[in-house]
Parts: structure tokens; C-alpha cells; sequence
């Protein structure tokens, strides 16, 4: 059941922040928003952690704000993995999206965890 709240609560984080930000597209498919919220959350679990773990020495010097680079990385590594979200932009206009993008999800999953969990 946890797992299920957890796609939701990133499906509905991914549709907003599509929402607010020009630069992130997603599909309006309902299907397809869920897919890309499982892929988020896959790459979450299984790919974030050892980022996080080999960056640790960055991560320390920079107080932990290196961790916001970390997560829009992890949102570029999404779109790769699907087509149903893209950031536009280019290289560096990319990353700006994800980085802000990143941020957006991360208030917008912290407040709907409050709320749901």
C-alpha cells in the first residue's frame, strides 16, 4: 500500500511541476504520467543512493546542497528512460529546468507526504 501512495504522490508532483514550469513537459495521459512516476521512482531507489554514496566527499564540503544537483540529474535520468517527460533547453537550459524542476518535486512530494502519510 505504501508503495502505491508513493507512486501517486510522485505522479501527482510530476503533473504539477509539468504544470507550473514551461520548461517541463509531460504527457497528459494518465497511464503514461504513472509509468514515468514508477520510472522516477525506480531510479530514486536504485540509482540515487550510490550517486549519493560516491559524491558523499562534494556532498559533505557542500553542506549537503550538492544533493540538489543530485536530484535533477535523476530527473535527466528519467526523460532518458522515457519520452513521455521531456525538459527543453538544450545542455545547459536542461539542466536549469531539472535543477528547478527537481526543487519543485521535492516541496511538492514533501507537503503531499505530510498530508497523505
Amino acid at each position: 500500500m505504501r508503495i502505491l501512495v508513493r507512486l501517486l504522490i510522485n505522479a501527482v508532483a510530476l503533473w504539477l511541476t509539468s504544470w507550473l514550469l514551461p520548461g517541463i513537459t509531460l504527457s497528459q495521459d494518465v497511464l503514461q504520467i504513472l509509468i514515468v512516476a514508477a520510472i522516477y521512482g525506480l531510479v530514486n531507489t536504485f540509482i540515487r543512493p550510490i550517486v549519493k554514496l560516491l559524491t558523499l566527499p562534494i556532498n559533505i564540503v557542500t553542506l549537503g546542497l550538492f544533493t540538489l544537483v543530485i536530484n535533477a540529474f535523476m530527473l535527466l535520468l528519467t526523460t532518458i528512460f522515457t519520452d513521455a517527460l521531456t525538459v527543453e533547453g538544450g545542455l545547459i537550459g536542461g539542466f536549469v529546468n531539472a535543477f528547478i524542476a527537481a526543487i519543485v518535486i521535492s516541496v511538492i512530494s514533501t507537503v503531499l507526504s505530510w498530508v497523505l502519510e
